[in-house]
């Protein structure tokens, strides 16, 4: 496998897992979950869709879930 589709692998898996965070919490919308954390809402919508992103964007994602990296990436 190419290394750029297994990086896109990852992004997406990585993606999906902020959506789960995010739904668990109860925000049915990307839209209102960024705004609320003051994340740009087009940022978060792409972090979700598996894009790349940088690290100081997750650190504020996972602040948002009161989540440390250790936790974030256990499970993936």
């Amino acid at each position: 496998m190419k290394e750029t589709k297994k990086m896109d692998l990852r992004l997406e898996k990585i993606g999906r897992k902020l959506k789960e965070l995010r739904l668990e919490k109860g925000y049915v919308s990307a839209e209102f979950f960024a705004w609320e954390h003051k994340i740009p809402r087009v940022q978060y919508w792409r972090m979700e869709k598996g894009t790349n992103f940088t690290m100081s964007s997750l650190l504020k994602i996972l602040d948002a879930h009161n989540m440390t990296l250790d936790e974030f990436f256990r499970d993936l």
